[in-house]
């Protein structure tokens, strides 16, 4: 991630808002990915590294004793409180924003836009994705030393050999866990619903580890 890429940015929230403007009432509501998340909490969600500073997201996690995920899960919550129109407004609004987060750094709301879309659009059977090259560069972020814990933890891809099949990426050594980019992606985040999508003798052992 460089500082020249506000254009790919933009458009990478864009798509997120695109894809949230065309669904109906009952898919705003629909489950997603992430436990316990419908679309509509989720949208709030990736409202949060725009719209919440460093200073809110503290006091937030002082009244939850300093748990991350019930701070993050409330927010996530009260930022969901508008009609959808809003909500993707406000993506729209807020697509270009250039933000670095503490412990993350701006790979995290990369990822984020990466991996959400497809936490919405997998269980709702919708196409919508990212550019393969997108993908590509998280699996890179993914497996290097300075991945942050809330995205992956690097035991999870220890001894494996990670294949993109649709992109000519390769890490590692050891039994083989192959797919798509997005599929690899997906399950290294910790999505079981892509472990389905991938193949090899190291998918057993990916799938022990999530």
């Amino acid at each position: 991630m460089t500082r020249d890429d506000v254009q790919a940015r933009t458009a990478r929230g864009r798509r997120l808002a695109d894809v949230l403007e065309g669904l109906g009432p009952a898919q705003w509501e629909a489950g997603t990915l992430c436990e316990g998340w419908t679309v509509r909490v989720l949208a709030g969600h990736l409202l949060q590294p725009m719209v919440v500073g460093f200073g809110r997201f503290l006091l937030a996690s002082l009244r939850h004793r300093g748990d991350t995920a019930a701070t993050v899960d409330s927010l996530a919550r009260r930022l969901a409180r508008p009609g959808p129109a809003e909500l993707v407004a406000l993506l729209r609004r807020h697509a270009g924003d250039r933000v670095d987060p503490p412990r993350v750094g701006p790979m995290g709301p990369f990822a984020e836009t990466c991996v959400h879309l497809r936490d919405l659009a997998r269980p709702l059977g919708l196409d919508a994705d990212v550019p393969r090259e997108d993908w590509v560069l998280l699996l890179d972020h993914l497996v290097s030393p300075g991945v942050a814990p809330g995205l992956m933890t690097p035991a999870r891809a220890g001894g494996l050999t990670l294949r993109a099949s649709d992109a000519g990426w390769r890490h590692g050594t050891g039994p083989a866990v192959s797919g798509t980019a997005e599929a690899l992606a997906m399950a290294l985040t910790g999505r079981r619903a892509a472990l389905a999508d991938l193949d090899g003798p190291g998918r057993e052992v990916l799938a022990r580890r999530l």
